[in-house]
This record gives structure tokens, C-alpha cells and sequence, in this order.
């Protein structure tokens, strides 16, 4: 028996292992791609995000301690669902400030803009089952694999081992750079950090998959209805005031995610 006031037996990976299985399921995620790209961008977003989680998963399964514990899977009640889904939704009014601001002092390059175009119109969907099929592949399974790896088993263990403030950030830093897209690095980088703060405060996973699958599936969704940003000059007033709206009303609803129910 451990003594009193010692620690509590670790269910988190080493940080080295953490990092490992990061690395790991970085090259299988690449290397999937690779294989899977001639079935279409549905399979090959679904394969390779799986394949990204895969070698986490299996170094969980492999040690003596429930993999829902380690990974901090915990139910959510219904307000505190709905605080994370409005984290998710007023995260993507940041995200709008944020690209504007940056288009600003750095323009995206046409080619980029042409790729990111071609995606959504490749993704459209021609039916109900087939939007179905679009969001999973480019909303839910990545925030449901991401968030596994990043705030289900690489943030608990960097926490642990280097504090909360720092695990945050360097979970954050390595949730952007997995997206291999300097571009987008800021916004990856700032979501990062909030579905990292918003991990801690709710204690339970789900939290963060929600607001990441909520983000993700806004941004698909609205894709269509956005002009022409090779044809608009960017409006940094504009963008500073979405930035600042979503920015306090996200800190709001991450807040409110840990907070206790009123008693009656």
C-alpha cells in the first residue's frame, strides 16, 4: 500500500512513450495517406486519421490500466455539453478574426487558396448519407482520433510530468505541427491551447471532441458560402473584432464547462 499523501499510481504514458506514439502515428497517418489518396479524400481522411490513433491506442491496450482511464473518458451532463459545443462554435467566429488579421501581413498564396477550394468542392455532397459520409470524414473521426491523441493521451502525460500551463502549450505547439500546414499553424496552435484548457477544466475527454467536431464541421459547412479572398482586401478591424468576440465568448463557455451546477 503507498503511503499517505504519496502519489496516485500513474495511468498517463511516460512522456517519451507519449511522445513516441505521436511520432509514430504521425508516419502512419503520412504513410496511409500515401496509400489510400487513388480511393478518394473521404477514405483517405478516414483511414489516415485512424491511422494516426492507432499506435496510442495500442500502447494503452497494452499496459494493466483501463484504456477509458487513461484516456480521462467521462460522461458529460447535458450543460456542460452544450458549454462545450458553444466553445466550438464561438472557437470558429475566432478563427474567422484570426485568418483575417493574418491575411493582413500575410497573404495567403493563390495556390493554397486553389487547394484548400478543391477539397470542399471534392468533399461536396450529393446527398443526405453522402453529407453524412463528407462531415465524418472531414469533421468527426479527426476530432474524435486528434483529440484521443493529443488531449486523451499526450496531454494528460505532459501534465503530469511538466505542469498543467506547460503541457497545454507543448500539446498545443505538436496539435499544430502534426497539421504539417505552416499557413495555418496560428489557428491550429491557438485551438490547440483552448481545446487544451478546455480538456483540464471539464476533466473528461468528450469536452474537447465535441468543440473540436463542432469547429470542424462550421468551417466544412460554411466553406461554400465564403467569397473569393484572392478578389477581397483584408479588413484587420474586422478581423480584431471577431477575434476579440469569439476569443471572450469561447474564454466564457470554457469557463462555464468546469463550473458546477447552481443548487436549487
Amino acid at each position: 500500500m503507498g503511503s499517505a499523501g504519496s502519489n496516485p499510481p500513474r495511468t498517463e504514458l511516460h512522456p517519451i512513450a507519449a511522445v513516441a506514439v505521436l511520432l509514430f502515428g504521425l508516419g502512419a497517418m503520412l504513410g496511409t495517406a500515401q496509400l489510400t489518396a487513388a480511393y478518394g479524400l473521404r477514405a483517405m481522411f478516414l483511414l489516415s486519421e485512424t491511422a494516426l490513433v492507432l499506435p496510442g491506442l495500442i500502447a494503452l491496450v497494452a499496459r494493466p490500466v483501463p484504456v477509458g482511464a487513461s484516456l480521462g473518458v467521462l460522461a458529460l451532463d447535458r450543460r456542460r455539453a452544450l458549454y462545450a459545443l458553444g466553445a466550438g462554435a464561438t472557437l470558429w467566429v475566432a478563427s474567422l478574426g484570426l485568418f483575417e488579421l493574418q491575411a493582413a501581413v500575410w497573404p495567403p498564396d493563390p495556390g493554397y487558396l486553389e487547394a484548400f477550394r478543391r477539397i470542399h468542392e471534392l468533399l461536396r455532397p450529393s446527398g443526405a448519407f453522402d453529407a453524412f459520409v463528407s462531415v465524418a470524414a472531414i469533421a468527426l473521426v479527426p476530432a474524435l482520433c486528434e483529440e484521443t491523441l493529443l488531449r486523451g493521451i499526450l496531454l494528460p502525460s505532459l501534465a503530469r510530468s511538466l505542469g498543467p500551463a506547460a503541457g497545454v502549450l507543448v500539446s498545443a505547439f505538436l496539435f499544430g505541427a502534426i497539421h504539417l500546414d505552416p499557413y495555418r499553424f496560428p489557428f491550429t496552435f491557438g485551438v490547440g491551447i483552448a481545446l487544451g484548457v478546455l480538456r483540464l477544466r471539464a476533466g473528461s475527454l468528450l469536452a474537447p471532441t465535441l468543440a473540436h467536431a463542432l469547429l470542424n464541421t462550421i468551417t466544412f459547412a460554411a466553406a461554400p458560402f465564403a467569397g473569393d479572398p484572392t478578389a477581397e482586401t483584408a479588413s484587420p478591424l474586422l478581423g480584431a473584432a471577431l477575434l476579440a468576440l469569439g476569443m471572450t465568448a469561447s474564454t466564457a463557455a470554457i469557463a462555464s464547462v468546469g463550473s458546477p451546477p447552481k443548487k436549487m
